[in-house]
């Protein structure tokens, strides 16, 4: 029996994505590799633990949950986070950015410096422009601000961002005009935090870092992993977690957050076998193509 192996996710580095593994092993993504495994016969996902320590439990989870963890495990890996507002003293420097994803799908959020883009690289941000520098709780108070004074989101759910990526406009300044925008009303309102200092307009274009460009439209998008299925493709384009892969049914994307928790194999098979759901766009398609 093969060995099995068990994803620990999809990470960006400055050649690109590549996907982590357990025990240290790396497999660098480019486009036109075919990317092929299977979920191990009578496999059962199990939770993936918290902050590096593995689940006490060793809890099963649902195959369609992106998280791969446990009620228990969950709770603890969000505490003492940023996202949870647990680390009001943390004393790093934020950057506050605006990111756009597609048309009027724009958010505003919150990075460490230290951390440079890759917030937006795995967020799967088609471009993005800094809008100010400062402490922690002067970044939040401006991520509030711009919620409500221009309503402007902190969350865009990942489904709709991938369903728009192959109708992107074409033109780099297109894809900025809406950030190019909000940038110039944000730095304008009055109740700017002291303490941030405000960045000029600058967009960063990850089109041609996520292979967007001329990318066929995807009929649908993995829904989950199941014990014995297949998935198996030509990485086409990858943003943020999704990888989008080439068929014989056509481009699917598969989200990397439900690669873990399951022990993986090499695949026997060159076509797909788990279930996809198909995209509303993509007309006379139905669940469960492959």
């Amino acid at each position: 029996m093969a060995q099995a192996w068990k994803c620990s996710g999809l990470r960006w580095s400055a050649d690109g994505p590549v996907l982590l593994w357990g025990g240290g092993r790396r497999t660098a993504l480019t486009w036109g590799k075919r990317v092929a495994f299977a979920v191990a016969e009578g496999g059962v996902r199990t939770c993936v633990g918290a902050r590096g320590h593995p689940c006490p439990a060793g809890a099963a989870v649902p195959a369609r949950s992106t998280g791969a963890r446990c009620e228990e495990c969950a709770r603890l890996d969000r505490a003492h986070s940023v996202a949870a507002d647990t680390l009001a003293d943390d004393p790093r420097p934020y950057h506050v950015y605006l990111a756009w994803f597609g048309p009027g799908m724009v958010k505003v959020g919150i990075t460490a410096v230290e951390r440079g883009s890759a917030r937006l690289l795995e967020q799967g941000a088609v471009c993005f422009s800094w809008l100010g520098v400062g402490p922690l709780m002067a970044a939040r108070r401006t991520e509030e601000l711009l919620r409500a004074a221009l309503r402007v989101p902190d969350r865009i759910p990942y489904a709709e961002k991938r369903a728009v990526r192959a109708g992107l406009p074409e033109a780099a300044v297109d894809r900025a005009s809406e950030i190019t925008a909000l940038h110039t009303r944000a730095v304008a309102l009055p109740a700017w935090p002291e303490s941030l200092a405000r960045e000029p307009l600058q967009i960063v274009d990850h089109v041609e870092a996520f292979g967007l460009a001329g990318v066929p439209a995807a009929v649908g998008e993995v829904s989950g992993l199941v014990a014995g299925g297949v998935v198996s493709g030509e990485l086409v384009a990858a943003a943020g977690p999704d990888l989008h892969l080439a068929t014989g049914g056509g481009v699917v994307v598969l989200d990397t957050r439900l690669m873990t928790g399951w022990g993986l194999v090499p695949a026997t098979s060159a076509e797909p076998t788990v279930p996809v759901r198909a995209f509303r766009e993509a007309a006379g398609v139905q669940d469960g193509l492959f």
